[in-house]
């Protein structure tokens, strides 16, 4: 799937990255860019000059998120055009996916809206020979909310309301919680019909860890990848909930950013105690992620996020997604080319294709940890 590039969405993510400073995510390219390698190792494009191929060769598996397979799709294909003895395949598939596939060694890393459990990091030690499995904070982005209720351009609602709607407990949008969050809306009294992921999905966890901090008393679930409340409809990957909320009058679900500015699907503003009500921007959503403290011992990098701050233009709905590797004991056939392309992603050159992607920056003291410990992957 082609990235959709216009004009004010390159304006929006090229603020944000102005603001929040160098941005770094890593992973590799769907399906959709997987071509045969051709050439040696050393050759680059101009669209990638600075792209250090070194000992990069061969096929490189991943897979996982699919909430950052457009930011993918950008980077393998330049990287396979200066890189062009190596093919980088990435399948957008879910997080958990994404983690068993790691943990069963069928991938060169993998991609994770949520960090390793420690059962997760224990069962890596199998495939990481001498090493573990660790958490890379890569890119990180607000979990837009997307409706589609004809005749209302503008929607805000809060913590609270949100869990309500997507526990069912909100079945109209004329309930008077809603109407008393949209003073002068003409709100409609078509059922809502919330979507949700169908598989294990961090985006779904990291929702799940928004709504229990912010909305405790509405939201009684633990923030786990499968889906936890009755009721809904389900859709797999962000891609599908996407479409469901783009086609279904009345719908409402939460996906990555990017699915809903290339699809021109409305977003909720998010009302958090602030001034005023936070948009879903990646400029926004990289004021929330600048208070995360990295949670992670030794390598590891995982991050502990603030989801009920109320600092003004902070949107606290955000997720990072982290690529996972082995810090010691990856496969020597993949680790030449692992090193290779992650630091092409974490680069100034690879940051700023992601910034057309709309997503957030990783915050500059996180990222140069990140930067530091791919240099030293084994």
């Amino acid at each position: 799937m082609k990235l959709q590039r216009n004009n004010g969405l390159r304006a929006t993510a090229l603020a944000a990255l102005a603001v929040s400073g160098a941005l770094v995510l890593t992973a590799c390219g769907s399906d959709d860019n997987a071509g045969g390698s051709t050439g040696g190792t050393g050759n680059k494009s101009n669209a990638a000059s600075n792209v250090k191929c070194d000992d990069a060769k061969g096929q490189l598996m991943a897979s996982g998120s699919s909430a950052q397979k457009n930011a993918m799709d950008l980077w393998v294909k330049d990287y396979m055009a200066a890189c062009t003895g190596a093919q980088v395949n990435y399948k957008a598939s879910s997080s958990g996916e994404g983690i068993v596939a790691f943990n069963q060694g069928r991938v060169g890393f993998a991609g994770s809206d949520s960090a390793l459990k420690p059962e997760e990091v224990a069962e890596s030690k199998k495939v990481c020979t001498g090493g573990t499995g660790i958490n890379l904070p890569m890119v990180g982005g607000p979990i837009a909310i997307g409706y589609n209720l004809p005749g209302v351009d503008s929607l805000i609602l809060d913590a609270p309301t949100l869990a309500k709607i997507f526990d069912t407990k909100i079945k109209k949008w004329d309930d008077p919680a809603i109407a008393k969050l949209n003073p002068g809306v003409k709100l409609p009294g078509t059922p809502i019909q919330p979507y949700h992921r169908s598989e294990d999905s961090g985006t779904t966890q990291n929702l799940g860890k928004y709504l229990s901090k912010a909305a405790p008393d509405a939201w009684k679930y633990e923030p786990e990848k499968k889906w936890p409340a009755p009721g809904g409809q389900a859709a797999s990957g962000s891609s599908g909930v996407a479409a469901q909320v783009k086609s279904v009058a009345g719908s409402i679900g939460y996906f990555e950013l990017s699915y809903a500015t290339s699809q021109s699907i409305p977003t909720v503003d998010i009302s958090t105690g602030a001034g005023a009500p936070v948009k879903a921007t990646p400029e926004n959503a990289s004021k929330a992620i600048a208070a995360a403290k990295i949670d992670g011992t030794g390598k590891d990098l995982a991050l502990k996020l603030d989801y009920t701050t109320k600092a003004d233009g902070a949107y606290p709905l955000v997720l990072v997604t982290y690529e996972i590797v082995c810090d010691k004991g990856n496969k020597a056939e993949t680790l030449g080319a692992v090193k290779s392309f992650l630091t092409y992603t974490a680069s100034d050159e690879g940051q700023k294709l992601l910034s057309e992607a709309g997503y957030a920056p990783i915050p500059q003291e996180i990222n140069a940890k990140v930067r530091e410990t791919v240099a030293g992957l084994q």
